[in-house]
């Protein structure tokens, strides 16, 4: 399952992800993991959430990205969510179309690994492709 959070800047989007992420830790009995551009969740988020910053680990495309969570999967078949904050700041050259197809992807690997993933990103939901809207 994929789950995208998505609004302009202001509009709430980290707010409900950490809201998310701190009910995630308290009810799933696997292990919840987050990426993101830098560490400005660290002390939003409970401490058993596993915080990763994408800027030490020069994550910064599509294919990076989806190498780099089947590297934690394979490291902890206990992950059950993983919520990615900022998520056009993470992905170097965003697209719409390229987005559309990891959204995909997530969806897909989620559903062969019994994982969740949440997303956040920066747009106006009014002008994302159907790619991505399907799973606003």
């Amino acid at each position: 399952m994929v789950k995208v959070i998505m609004g302009l800047k202001g509009s709430g989007k980290t707010k409900q992800l950490i809201q998310s992420i701190n009910e995630a830790v308290v009810s799933d009995s696997g292990s919840v993991v987050c990426i993101e551009k830098g560490s400005a969740l660290r002390y939003d988020v409970s401490y058993r959430c596993r915080l990763i910053d994408a800027g030490e680990y020069q994550l910064y495309g599509y294919t990076f990205l989806k190498g780099f969570i089947c590297g934690l999967h394979a490291g902890n078949f206990d992950i059950t969510k993983i919520f990615i904050d900022s998520f056009y700041k993470i992905i170097a050259e965003p697209s719409d179309e390229k987005t559309a197809e990891f959204l995909a992807w997530c969806d897909e690997f989620g559903k062969q690994n019994n994982m969740e993933f949440v997303i956040s990103i920066s747009q106006d939901p009014a002008t994302a492709p159907e790619g991505i809207k399907k799973y606003l």
